[in-house]
């Protein structure tokens, strides 16, 4: 397994695992306060910033595996040339965007260091649980610069988005096709 796949699952498995422990925490809360009048006071602000890391992560992700969905149909007409000149320019506002977040998200962590509060009820310093949004933006930064690579390259004809009406036309076309185990007459 290369340096590569061992990342790519690492983020996915840190995806998993950020899911898995917010339905944890809330099936236990809801138990909690369901059957035995009680719960745990942090549980709310822990999912919160759980759900921040996800989204964060998460956003790298889809831009990875070409999850993000966006409206395209006037792109697509164009011929190739012009659909890769159309995403290059998509894809350095979309790095510009991420730059001036990423210089705000560093901002904020130091502030927040400076001042160094702990969370509300989590005895955590608050930096601590917000550097995801740092970490989120730099990670995003990257995906955006190996899709950047991919254009240059001519791997990619532009900014690469979720095809959803592919995607459909394939799920009912595979739907529709006999089963390999039905024996026909």
């Amino acid at each position: 397994m290369s340096l590569r796949e061992a990342a790519h699952r690492a983020e996915e498995g840190l995806i998993a695992l950020i899911l898995g422990v917010m339905v944890l925490l809330s099936f236990v809360q809801v138990v909690l306060r369901y059957v035995f009048s009680s719960g745990f006071i942090w549980q709310l602000e822990a999912n919160t910033y759980l759900f921040s890391w996800l989204v964060m992560i998460g956003i790298s992700y889809c831009v990875r595996v070409r999850a993000h969905i966006g409206v395209d149909a006037a792109v697509r007409l164009l011929p190739a040339p012009a659909r890769r000149a159309v995403g290059t320019f998509v894809l350095l506002l979309a790095l510009a965007y991420t730059c001036l977040m990423m210089y705000g998200s560093f901002d904020y962590i130091h502030r927040l260091y400076i001042i160094n509060v702990e969370a509300e009820d989590i005895p955590i310093a608050t930096w601590k649980l917000s550097v995801c949004l740092p970490l989120g933006f730099v990670l995003l930064f990257i995906r955006l610069l190996e899709m950047g690579w991919r254009i240059f390259t001519g791997q990619s004809e532009g900014y690469e988005l979720a095809d959803e009406a592919k995607e459909a036309v394939t799920d009912v076309t595979h739907d529709d096709a006999p089963d390999a185990t039905t024996v026909q007459r």
